[in-house]
């Protein structure tokens, strides 16, 4: 079942480029958690700084464990897996909110965990095997449905806490894993047209063709007011990052200079906004090296898919490529000003030990997949 021997035949190029995420990752939190009156005192290791470290900690050993453990026992685990996932998203609300939200579950030692960010990687598994076991009747529209079921009850349980972003993005993972399984292709083409259609209309809203103001009465008969607002291309948050990636220009204000970050004007600095915040500091050139670094994780995931073996596998880690390229796309994209702000993190940067831990694990996955592509 776990096998150290496997842990010799993984993609070894991945490495430095997760070292190199979370280096970025620990430099950008000190900036943004420092005291902005204390510039006499700066120090690197802040508590949050500290705290991050700790997850990076716990996410190597998840990677090492997950990436000898044999993937395709995981199928036994399935719906195990789902059933505690579905246990935990109905329990926050019964546990105090935090933030007057009920996302978080409160442990000892001052620690917090997200359930729906372990969710979106439960959901990937059991869509992995769900497709995989209706291989002989994935073109029926019923096999679309049972999917789009599976999907449903989770998407609606984090939509209730409510977290628009992780919920959303349950979407265009479930689309890529469609394509992969073979889906009926109607049901694909419709899901397409309805994302299409979805990113089309935020592109115009936030592009200025479309009037944020004249839009609302016919979105508002079934969003609420707030709800809508995050479609507003013009609010404190959107503009903050907006200048705050201007104000790096092309080289950046240099480390522990910048003024609009490090005077906390930037919104969620070390958790949402780290992309601004890291591009103030480092200018273009860094935004460009930390999308470099994106880049080549999401090309080598991949690569997983194409020589996968099994149709498990190649499943699964098209899913948790999916999972990793759209978490990067739409914080991204938030930040530029292309799409609303819902609290999409940036993987492996963002402050935040539940999305470290689940990306961790998503990436041992892949390295247990690709490890064993000779073994069949």
């Amino acid at each position: 079942m776990w096998n150290h021997q496997y842990l010799k035949r993984i993609d070894f190029r991945t490495l430095p480029i997760i070292f190199g995420l979370m280096i970025m990752s620990l430099l950008i939190i000190s900036l943004t958690t420092n005291d902005a009156q204390a510039k006499t005192h700066l120090h690197f290791f802040t508590p949050y700084v500290k705290t991050q470290l700790e997850w990076f900690a716990i996410g190597w050993v998840a990677y090492l464990f997950f990436a000898g453990f044999d993937y395709r026992k995981l199928r036994e685990l399935t719906w195990i897996l789902y059933l505690l996932m579905i246990v935990m998203l109905i329990g926050l609300f019964f546990a105090a909110p935090i933030q007057n939200v009920h996302r978080w579950y409160r442990l000892p030692f001052n620690f917090t965990v997200q359930p729906s960010e372990f969710a979106k990687l439960i959901i990937v598994l059991t869509l992995s095997w769900f497709l995989e076991y209706k291989n002989r009747e994935r073109e029926k529209f019923t096999a679309a449905l049972q999917a789009g079921f599976i999907v449903g009850i989770p998407f609606l349980l984090i939509l209730k806490q409510p977290d628009l972003g992780s919920a959303l993005i349950l979407f265009p993972i479930t689309l890529v894993m469609f394509y992969f399984g073979g889906i009926n292709k109607k049901m694909i083409v419709l899901m397409s047209l309805g994302l299409l259609c979805g990113v089309l209309f935020i592109l115009l809203l936030f592009l200025g063709i479309l009037s944020h103001e004249e839009m609302k009465p016919f979105f508002t008969f079934f969003l609420k007011d707030y709800q809508y607002e995050r479609f507003n291309p013009a609010t404190y948050h959107q503009i903050a990052a907006q200048t705050a990636i201007a104000l790096g220009r092309f080289t950046g204000s240099g480390l522990y200079k910048s003024a609009f970050t490090g005077q906390h004007f930037l919104p969620a600095a070390h958790t949402d906004s780290v992309f601004p915040a890291f591009a103030e500091e480092f200018g273009i050139l860094g935004a460009f090296l930390m999308l470099l670094f994106f880049f080549g994780l999401i090309y080598f995931s991949f690569q997983v898919t194409a020589i996968s073996k099994d149709p498990f596998g190649r499943l699964l880690s098209a899913g948790i490529t999916a999972y990793l390229a759209i978490h990067v796309i739409i914080n991204i994209g938030m930040m530029c000003g292309f799409l609303p702000i819902t609290g999409v993190p940036l993987i492996l940067v963002t402050a935040g030990g539940s999305s470290v831990l689940a990306t961790m694990i998503a990436l041992g996955i892949l390295q247990s997949i690709y490890a064993r592509r000779f073994t069949f």
